[in-house]
């Protein structure tokens, strides 16, 4: 081996021990995150891959300086079997997606830093003092405020203005979408609604409830943002064909998946501004002050294809205020 060879093979080898400890100096911060559904389901790995893409463009390299350690919480027991798994790894801060999980991880962790998606008034609810300065460890992004329920009520009365008696499918288990109910009978009764809330808890009890209300003439429905409704989605529009039910729904994709349809923020903006606030606190900011985040952007979906299928026809004045319109 010649000599300028053989010196240079000394040189890489004693590289080797200080990129090897450089490789490990690299501190891997972990990032718990419980999602709604289960693994199978599309939208929220949709949800999922703009949050990590979001904490891509900020720096952050799976395996690299950062770790993800998602579990699905469908539903309660499986919630906290999630919650129980995310807190043993010791995370450095966890996404959680809706109130029912959020409830649960504060009641156990008062210290590790919680950043919400999916939270209906987080004040009311017990998560955080005030908008402006959270407090403690959880701040997030609220996903509906009290005058959406206007807007749904005032669409569904242009879409349908033979519609008089109104079916509103609710999520008991959250706690805190109390006030977007009442919101929702108080504008009801203004526009001369007959207004019957039907409180499911699973899927059984939503088939139930629609076809109690498809007995009723000149009915239609309003589908609440909730952790049961929003899992059976696909259940509640394949009832509402069925019985050939005019509705509205709070999320885009439920319209893109033959809602007739929707109104509302989109949740995976939600988890775009998520990573930001995630971001901020692996560089040492703190929940407590960062403000909670309402919605600023509200799209309106309307499926033509299913307004077909029911023989309904969009007002133009309607349709020239849709974001979005499937046909």
């Amino acid at each position: 081996m010649r000599r300028r060879e053989f010196i240079s093979l000394l040189g890489a080898a004693a590289a080797w021990p200080l990129a090897a400890r450089a490789q490990q100096s690299v501190h891997v911060r972990r990032i718990g995150v419980i999602l709604p559904g289960r693994k199978d389901n599309q939208e929220s790995r949709r949800r999922l891959t703009v949050f990590r893409e979001g904490l891509k463009q900020l720096g952050w390299t799976e395996d690299v300086n950062i770790r993800f350690d998602v579990r699905w919480g469908g539903d309660p027991s499986l919630a906290q079997v999630a919650i129980a798994e995310i807190l043993a790894l010791k995370p450095d801060v966890i996404l959680a997606n809706g109130s029912s999980v959020l409830l649960r991880l504060q009641q156990q962790t008062p210290t590790t830093p919680i950043v919400f998606v999916q939270v209906f008034d987080p004040v009311a609810g017990g998560f955080v003092t005030n908008l402006a300065k959270p407090g403690g460890n959880v701040t997030g992004f609220v996903n509906f405020e009290y005058a959406t329920a206007g807007k749904w009520m005032a669409l569904l009365r242009e879409i349908t203005p033979n519609v008089s008696r109104l079916g509103v499918i609710h999520d008991p288990n959250l706690g805190a979408s109390a006030g977007l109910l009442g919101a929702v009978q108080a504008v009801s009764a203004v526009l001369a609604f007959q207004s019957t809330v039907f409180s499911v808890h699973d899927a059984a009890e939503i088939d139930r409830a629609i076809s109690a209300l498809a007995r009723e003439p000149n009915a239609g429905l309003v589908v609440l943002p909730g952790q049961v409704t929003t899992t059976n989605y696909e259940r509640i529009i394949a009832s509402v064909a069925q019985h050939r039910l005019p509705a509205i729904y709070p999320y885009r994709f439920i319209a893109s998946a033959g809602g007739l349809v929707s109104y509302g923020p989109e949740p995976a903006e939600e988890y775009r501004k998520a990573a930001s606030y995630v971001d901020r606190i692996l560089k040492g900011e703190k929940p407590a002050d960062l403000p909670v985040q309402a919605p600023t952007k509200y799209e309106l979906v309307i499926n033509l294809k299913t307004a077909k299928a029911l023989g309904l026809t969009i007002p133009p004045s309607v349709l020239a205020r849709a974001d979005e319109v499937i046909e």
